[in-house]
């Protein structure tokens, strides 16, 4: 099995990526010209190395699929680590003879302190590891990139790490980041926002993140999360709205 990871500028977060898959039978990394050390972390872990531009998320991941020796693929982003019940679980998976073509994993974000197992970001399902014969990354896709299966899909118990966020700074430039790229994407579709969207689904979001999936049982962090990821509805929606009334060039 092949382990992909894309980077550009990962080297304070890198190395716990690529000590959490040691295990596998091969490790590439594509980089998009880091500036930092990323590239000989990298290569000093026995990753094999590429040097790509970059042509978006997607794209990139297909390209290290491509790259890869073996056809079985497991995807992590530099800011993730594969728990050690993850590991094991894929490692009897593929020992014993895959049935399904592609896994969905869940996923626990570490934020402010602590793991954060309520709201939107849980059980944050990702299809990560799957046969590179029957799945590709949805190259249409700009933000929230994800691999489409040709056959079977089904889930394992183990979690994948994520590293979300160093603080509040970091997670609102992010937000403001991915907003840009869903309006852009949605714009491009055709689809607009309407003034009654942008005033109802950011506090629905709220209500559905701190109740509904107990964002209450997080304390002040799932408070918080629960709050940014409403922020982040209507940052998208009202970039759509004001893209879709921009005067033309």
């Amino acid at each position: 099995m092949s382990v992909t990871i894309i980077t550009k500028n990962e080297a304070a977060r890198l190395d716990a990526a690529l000590a959490s898959v040691a295990w596998a039978d091969e490790i590439v990394v594509v980089d998009a010209g880091s500036s930092d050390a990323t590239a000989d972390i990298a290569r000093r872990s026995g990753a094999r190395v590429f040097i790509e531009g970059w042509p978006g998320f997607p794209q990139q991941k297909n390209r290290a699929a491509d790259l890869a020796t073996h056809d079985w693929i497991l995807s992590i982003d530099a800011d993730e680590r594969v728990s050690p019940a993850l590991a094991g679980e894929i490692g009897a998976l593929l020992a014993a003879g895959p049935a399904a073509r592609g896994y969905r994993v869940p996923r626990v974000t570490r934020a402010f302190g602590r793991e954060l197992r309520a709201t939107d970001w849980y059980p944050d399902w990702q299809l990560r590891l799957y046969d590179r014969r029957a799945g590709r990354w949805d190259e249409s896709r700009t933000v929230h990139e994800s691999v489409r299966v040709e056959g079977d899909v089904t889930t394992l118990r183990g979690e994948l790490l994520h590293d979300g966020y160093h603080d509040l700074s970091e997670h609102l430039q992010k937000i403001d980041r991915y907003t840009t790229l869903a309006a852009e994407a949605n714009a491009a579709r055709g689809r607009d926002a309407s003034l009654l969207q942008i005033a109802v689904h950011p506090p629905l979001a709220f209500l559905r993140n701190y109740v509904l999936r107990r964002g209450f049982t997080a304390g002040a962090a799932g408070l918080v999360v629960s709050a940014m990821n409403s922020w982040y509805v209507f940052l998208k929606l009202a970039k759509l709205w004001e893209r879709r009334r921009r005067p033309a060039p």
